[in-house]
């Protein structure tokens, strides 16, 4: 899988995410690794979901795992915080606001 293939899915299933009840700013940066290696960003803005494949300086907290770990998640097969415990997440930033990314996911379809 490409990343560009790789991105194309995944920004799928991320904007299926409801966050209209999130009332903070929320940024997170996604480095994957292995096959489709690539930097994107999922950003809560005004209410407003926004998937971008770049690298985001301001934000909050970072994911760092491989292209399948990030599907896994977005698909609901797999928790983030057991990806986390199994070690193939890496968390890095305000572990609060990284807490909330497991919200998002389970958000997707509410809309």
């Amino acid at each position: 899988m490409t990343y560009a293939d790789f991105f194309s899915e995944i920004k799928g299933k991320f904007m299926e995410a409801d966050v209209s009840d999130v009332t903070d700013h929320l940024a997170y940066q996604f480095n994957i690794t292995g096959d489709a290696e690539g930097i994107f960003y999922v950003e809560v803005k005004d209410g407003v979901l926004y998937v971008e494949p770049y690298e985001y300086f301001d934000r909050d907290a970072m994911f760092t795992g491989k292209a399948e770990t990030f599907m896994k998640i977005a698909a609901g097969k797999l928790d983030p915080v057991a990806a986390v415990t199994l070690q193939k997440l890496k968390v890095e930033g305000d572990i609060g606001k990284a807490l909330r990314f497991k919200e998002l996911i389970q958000s997707k379809g509410k809309k």
